[in-house]
């Protein structure tokens, strides 16, 4: 049964970082493109960032470029989102995803709140 189990999210100050975690089973993760997608309530879900298989090539938005880092260890099946300079924009539930086409699958989400 495929899972994707997102960890590290919470509440931090602004300024703050947080390390977001994807730990994924039952896929061969080494052949799924991951990225971390969020959506803040009465928004659209937009993309943070993607990396593609072997961690070659990433992407990322341009409202978290230079202060997130996306980055994946294929022996550990997870993919991280190092989160730096947070700022309350950057409050939302993130959400993991794994993509080998024809096939995606989700995670359930975890909360990042940005406050003071």
């Amino acid at each position: 049964q495929v899972q994707l189990v997102e960890s590290g999210g919470g509440l931090v100050q602004p300024g703050g970082s947080l390390r977001l975690s994807c730990a994924a089973s039952g896929i061969n993760f080494r052949n799924y493109a991951m990225s971390w997608y969020r959506q803040a309530p009465g928004k659209e879900r937009e993309l943070v960032a993607a990396i593609t298989t072997a961690g070659g090539l990433t992407n990322y938005a341009d409202s978290v470029k230079g202060r997130f880092t996306i980055s994946r260890d294929n022996a550990k099946n997870t993919v991280y989102l190092q989160m730096n300079s947070l700022k309350p924009e950057d409050t939302a539930v993130y959400y993991c995803k794994a993509t080998q086409f024809p096939r995606t699958y989700w995670g359930q989400g975890t909360q990042v709140t940005v406050s003071s």
